[in-house]
């Protein structure tokens, strides 16, 4: 194409940028793009989630940053090495999965998937396939059993598995992650017997006769994993490979990657020196409360894409397997009140810790008691330490009313994953009731106070797709469109909300809410340009990504992309 003059009547957000530098230069008034462009983007409907300019036809990208913004007429004018019509379609800023484990995705691909299985008989049976052929003696891993979809929604119990695998050790890990279900021998192994106590933050399921029945909860995992090989190097970064690329074709820009050790840390940093990662991951390190002396080490600098300077804690379990901590007892458990996988007291003493050595902090929390001892430790660190910490709150998916107020006060952060409420609805307010659901998935009731709202999916247990959370958001319905209307529909957030808590609400939790998630001139190029305009209806989840750029780069281009 020939570069002809452009209006400032058409051209709304125009800049000169510093080659290079991958922002705009402070000091220079905007002015018309000049030169070559590596990409524009025509015909587009763009959602820029900038308030002064919501839509756009149009953009143009040089040297991994936006350097236009505006009318098809006057962007498609300028000199491109690849131009991309987009024939109505919607581009939005690079989505982010805010709350994500994409080592763990990896390790999902390396495992037996026990997802969506109808029974405990069903799930055996495929154990017993997956062992067929493996040496004697390997550990065998899955993930995925939901006791929650069997007859009578029982736990499942070791016997079932020794029937299938014999002498081997199996860990199969609960959807939500925070229960394991194991073979006789994996408990051999970790020395698990009817004499062992319970661990702090963790309960081994017993029989009426004392004996563990093979389902370790939260905590109580622990003491299979630290009898498991350890992975190498080249299998971490063959994990992490794979689940990019997973992520890319999803529309993935960049992940919050919710809990990594160092060794997997050293992986990605590897990966991203030599410019081999396709999206951007902010990291958090796997907290540990009783070894607070890794934090008094100051996070490491970001290089390329990767940058861990996070911690992550736990607060408690999951309401799945009736782990998360609650202010009153289960209403279907009433003898139960869940767990606290970090005790209050060794929560404060680790936000502290962190704050004070410059850790951004996240703490997992699902039930209302853990979301109110996560924001009594949140609370004191603003006191002790004023300032934006941009402190976070993992899940918040119970909270009672007087909470809400504390958390505006902490300054917190709702990191929310909206396929959590579609895929729990069936038996959530079994577990906590009707008063207190009204206080659960309340995304609405969040940004109606003002509190910052990330969105993600806790990949690998729900799927990759954000469409399928953005859906999930505005629809608060399952696939099939039930129930009739949405679950408790007060709270459904708009299209434009839904894409915004996937985009600049990410970036504002990861601190990079200056360079990433809208499309304005400055700003990274990062966006996920899908094959039609996006409605807030059920044609979500029929919608595909056609391509998927970061830093300028077409890291994923769909094989029937125009």
């Amino acid at each position: 194409m020939v570069s002809k003059p452009m209006t400032s009547r058409s051209i709304w957000r125009l800049a000169l940028l510093i080659s290079g530098c991958g922002t705009a230069a402070s000091t220079r008034t905007p002015a018309p793009a000049t030169g070559q462009v590596d990409l524009v983007v025509i015909g587009a409907d763009i959602r820029t989630m900038d308030p002064a300019h919501p839509h756009a036809e149009a953009l143009a990208i040089r040297g991994g940053v936006i350097v236009a913004v505006g009318d098809k007429a006057e962007i498609e004018k300028l000199d491109a090495k690849r131009v991309i019509d987009a024939r109505g379609a919607t581009v939005t800023p690079g989505l982010i999965d805010a709350h994500c484990h994409l080592y763990g995705l990896g390790v999902d691909n390396d495992s037996v998937s026990v997802r969506a299985l109808g029974s405990e008989e069903e799930t055996v049976k495929v154990v017993g396939l997956a062992a067929q052929g493996r040496p004697a003696g390997e550990w065998l891993l899955g993930r995925g059993w939901d006791q929650n979809r069997w007859p009578g929604q029982q736990f499942p119990t070791k016997a079932s598995l020794d029937a299938v695998v014999g002498d081997r050790p199996v860990v199969l890990r609960r959807v939500d992650g925070h229960a394991s279900w194991v073979s006789s021998k994996a408990l051999e192994l970790a020395g698990i017997t009817k004499s062992t106590p319970d661990p702090a933050g963790g309960k081994i399921l017993r029989d009426a006769k004392g004996e563990p029945t093979g389902v370790l909860i939260d905590n109580a995992g622990d003491l299979v994993d630290a009898k498991m090989p350890a992975a190498t190097p080249a299998i971490r970064e063959r994990r992490i490979r794979a689940a990019a690329r997973q992520a890319v074709a999803a529309g993935i820009t960049g992940v919050h990657e919710m809990g990594i050790d160092d060794a997997t840390a050293e992986v990605y940093a590897k990966l991203a020196a030599g410019n081999e990662l396709p999206l951007r991951v902010h990291a958090f390190l796997a907290g540990d409360p009783t070894r607070l002396d890794r934090l008094a080490r100051p996070p490491a600098p970001p290089i390329g894409r990767f940058e861990m300077r996070g911690v992550k804690f736990f607060a408690d379990g999951a309401l799945g397997s009736r782990g998360a901590r609650l202010y009153e007892p289960y209403v279907d458990d009433p003898k139960n009140s869940g767990l606290w996988v970090t005790e209050p007291g060794q929560l404060s003493a680790g936000v502290e810790a962190a704050v004070s050595h410059g850790w951004q902090v996240a703490i997992h929390a699902i039930g209302d008691a853990g979301v109110g001892a996560v924001l009594d430790a949140y609370l004191a660190a603003q006191r002790a330490h004023p300032g934006d910490h941009r402190l976070r709150i993992e899940h918040t998916q119970v909270i009672a009313p007087p909470d809400i107020a504390r958390m505006v006060a902490a300054r917190a952060i709702a990191s929310m994953q909206p396929t959590h409420a579609t895929s729990d609805m069936p038996w959530a307010e079994q577990r906590v009731g009707a008063k207190r659901i009204a206080g659960a998935y309340a995304w609405r009731t969040m940004l109606d106070r003002k509190i910052p709202l990330a969105a993600g999916s806790d990949f690998p247990v729900e799927d990759v797709a954000p469409l399928l959370g953005i859906y999930a958001a505005v629809t608060r319905q399952d696939a099939k469109g039930n129930p009739a209307g949405g679950w408790y529909p007060s709270q459904k957030l708009t299209l434009d909300e839904a894409i915004a808590a996937f985009t600049s609400g990410a970036a504002y939790a990861e601190g990079h809410e200056t360079t990433r998630g809208m499309i304005a001139v400055g700003r990274a190029a990062d966006l996920t340009i899908f094959d039609r305009a996006l409605a807030p209806d059920r044609t979500l989840l029929d919608t595909h990504v056609d391509y998927t750029v970061v830093d300028g780069q077409v890291v994923f281009q769909r094989q029937a992309a125009r």
